[in-house]
Formats: C-alpha cells, sequence, structure tokens
C-alpha cells in the first residue's frame, strides 16, 4: 500500500510529520489548508481509521501505526485550548 507522510503546523508554529498506511488521507486533508483545530482532528481521525482499515481489508489485521499517529495526534491537540485555533496541513508525500 502506498503510504503517506503529513506535515502539519500546529497552532503555536510546531510543525510536525505524521505517517498514514494509505493514501486515502489525502481525501480528508488538502495540503496548504488551515483547519480549525476540532476540525483537523475529526478529519486526521477519520483519514488515520480509513487507513487502518484498509490495511485490515489488505492484509486482515488493522494498522498499528495508524493508531498511534492518531493517538499522538490527540494528544497534541489536547494541548491547545482553542478549537478554532488554526492547524494547516503543509504538505502530503
Amino acid at each position: 500500500m502506498p503510504e503517506v507522510i503529513f506535515h502539519i503546523r500546529w497552532p503555536d508554529g510546531v510543525e510536525e510529520q505524521y505517517y498514514s498506511p494509505s493514501t486515502i488521507i489525502r481525501q480528508h486533508l488538502i495540503a496548504g489548508e488551515s483547519y480549525p483545530l476540532d476540525e483537523f482532528v475529526a478529519r486526521a481521525r477519520a483519514g488515520l481509521i480509513e487507513a487502518s482499515d484498509r490495511v485490515a481489508l489488505k492484509y486482515g489485521f488493522a494498522c498499528s501505526s495508524a493508531m498511534d499517529q492518531l493517538a499522538r495526534i490527540e494528544a497534541t491537540a489536547r494541548r491547545y485550548h482553542q478549537d478554532d485555533a488554526p492547524v494547516t496541513c503543509l504538505s502530503l508525500q
């Protein structure tokens, strides 16, 4: 399965990279777009769950890496107190 590395900028300017085991994440995040924090987390969650489900269909087991990435995103998002603080998707590679 083709993987995607997505690079984001959190509201405080910190940039991080995350992994998706499937290109399906491209249907949830768009490079160059900014999203309110809560919307970004919802989009990332939907994309990573769908990516993990695609792995499960192909290989018979869910992708623990996708779920680890989701846990990282959710943990980082909890540090910010404004649901509408912008998160920018810088690139999808």
